[in-house]
Order: C-alpha cells, then structure tokens, then sequence
C-alpha cells in the first residue's frame, strides 16, 4: 500500500505513519527508504524524535542506535533488533507491504 510521497520522505527525512494499526516510520537514509516500528525496543521512546547518522537511527533516550539494513541494536545494549518491514519505491510513491506489518 501507498504511504507516503517519494519526495516527501527526501525532504522530511523521517516521516510517521500508521499501517494497519502499527506505528511506524519512514526513513531516508543513505539514497534509500527505509521502514520500521517507531517505538524504540530497548527503552519504548518515540524513534522520530532521534537522529540519524552513518546509516543508524539514534534513540532520543539513550545511547543505543540502529542499523538501519538491519535493525541490529548498538554493542552492548539489552533488547532484540529494531524491526524493520519491506518498502518498495513505485514513480513518487513510498509503499509498504501491509501483510508484512500484520505478521508478528
């Protein structure tokens, strides 16, 4: 499903959305989109308030970051890997796999 305009995402960085019932993010990061929980796993802190940087996504609540190809946490922290869900690039449109999203 469509989520959110291309452009957009470029020029906002982080954009919400709420995909069948799940909060997520959008994420542009290093030439491409990224999708993934907005809820830090580690501390539940709102994600889109962090930072990004060198292709992780930082946790406005502690040090920890992501791997943002692969959800890893930093070294060191307790908690399991950021889940991240497929997107795909259509002409101007971000999209998401919602049956993805359902899957636990």
């Amino acid at each position: 499903m469509p989520v959110c305009g291309l452009s957009r995402l470029i020029s906002q960085t982080i954009v919400c959305a709420r995909v069948t019932g799940v909060d997520l993010m959008l994420v542009w990061s290093e030439g491409r989109a990224v999708a993934c929980e907005r809820i830090c796993p580690h501390e539940q802190a709102d994600l889109s308030a962090g930072h990004l940087s060198g292709g992780r996504l930082f946790c406005p609540r502690h040090a920890a970051s992501f791997d943002l190809r692969n959800g890893q946490m930093s070294y060191g922290w307790p908690g399991r890997p950021l889940r991240l869900y497929p997107v795909r690039v259509r002409g101007d449109q971000v999209w998401i796999d919602a049956a993805a999203i359902a899957m636990p």
